[in-house]
């Protein structure tokens, strides 16, 4: 298994920071990571979102990342195709695969919002079409000769990566985008929005959908906080991660109350739609497996059962970006220094 971080520059009220100061703890905290040995640190895209996220640019923050990190893999995570010119994504992904001297991962999605939608002109209907369009041209522009676009123009998108071809992930949260991912032979990225036991139903049918000649890498976000004392740990938690479920649901609930027929034969489906409407509360969370909060010994039997489903990448959310940077920095430490560990040795 593997250990990535994932963040959304969210801007909690109750921390008082700055944007400015959110980026150079991200950035203090990336440092830490690549010395700590993590694999890969995974930024969102998002609009409009104030408070819950300020990413909207994260090429940029990213190229950052890669002038201050050397082993750390850098992810988009993910990029929204249907809102950008097909060109534009191929031509700052290869010069961000340069910049951090061949260290990228890209991560597509269609994006659910429906402003983002208005805002940038995409009809959502064509949502999935235009998805397709602009992963053609992504995976064209890898090779080194002109790419043809779909109405035949033929262009010579510079730069070329540095890597052959940076590793393709898809967003998935519907069982349909699961499938989808599977027929384009994408890597998987799954994220906190539903309960565990959906999620690990979708995962199983995106590995029996693959027809890849490798295995698949599955990824999963979860809001991570771990330390030696777990009563500390869910003490210090519960304020930061039911203030970013709250926002992170308020986001997605009415994407996600579109999804519930298809997951009705789940008995447990009722009761964490009830106990959701009574409000955020992080032992919800921990029982449904939406997060993982703890002692170094609860979060390597809560993670391993990602592993027993198939999950090769867990997207740690430390302190699911809500939390003071001391806090995540020393939660960061001991991942590194006991859960990592334990769960490698087991692979």
């Amino acid at each position: 298994m593997h250990f990535d971080l994932f963040h959304e520059l969210a801007m909690p009220p109750a921390l008082g920071r700055s944007e400015a100061q959110a980026v150079d703890d991200w950035l203090q905290e990336l440092m830490l990571a690549d010395n700590l040995g993590f694999r890969c640190a995974w930024l969102v895209e998002h609009h409009f979102t104030r408070h819950y996220s300020h990413s909207s640019a994260p090429d940029l923050l990213l190229a950052a990342a890669a002038m201050r990190t050397r082993r750390l893999r850098l992810g988009l995570g993910v990029i929204p195709l249907p809102h950008h010119h097909p060109v534009r994504v191929a031509e700052r992904v290869a010069t961000l695969d340069v910049l951090s001297h061949g260290r990228l991962e890209v991560g597509i999605g269609r994006g659910f919002a429906p402003q983002e939608y208005r805002v940038f002109g995409a009809p959502m209907e064509e949502s999935r079409a235009r998805t397709e369009a602009g992963l053609a041209v992504l995976r064209a522009s890898f090779a080194r000769g002109p790419v043809t676009l779909a109405d035949g123009t033929q262009v010579d998108i510079l730069p070329k990566p540095l890597q052959a071809a940076p590793p393709l992930w898809a967003a998935a949260v519907s069982p349909e985008s699961f499938h989808w991912a599977a027929g384009q032979q994408l890597n998987l990225l799954a994220g906190p929005f539903k309960p565990w036991f959906m999620t690990r139903a979708d995962i199983a049918a995106y590995r029996a959908a693959w027809q890849g000649d490798e295995p698949p890498a599955i990824g999963m976000t979860l809001g991570v906080f771990c330390l030696p004392d777990g009563r500390r740990a869910r003490r210090l938690a519960a304020p930061a991660f039911e203030w970013f479920y709250g926002e992170l649901l308020r986001v997605t609930l009415p994407v996600l109350e579109r999804l519930y027929p298809s997951y009705e034969h789940f008995r447990e489906l009722g009761r964490f739609r009830h106990l959701l409407r009574l409000g955020v509360d992080l032992a919800v969370l921990r029982r449904f497996g939406m997060a993982v909060v703890g002692s170094p010994a609860e979060c390597i039997d809560r993670l391993s059962s990602l592993a027993e489903a198939g999950v090769t990448h867990v997207l740690c959310a430390v302190g699911a970006g809500a939390m003071p940077t001391e806090l995540t920095r020393e939660s960061l430490q001991v991942l590194a220094s006991e859960v990592i560990p334990a769960l490698q040795r087991d692979d």
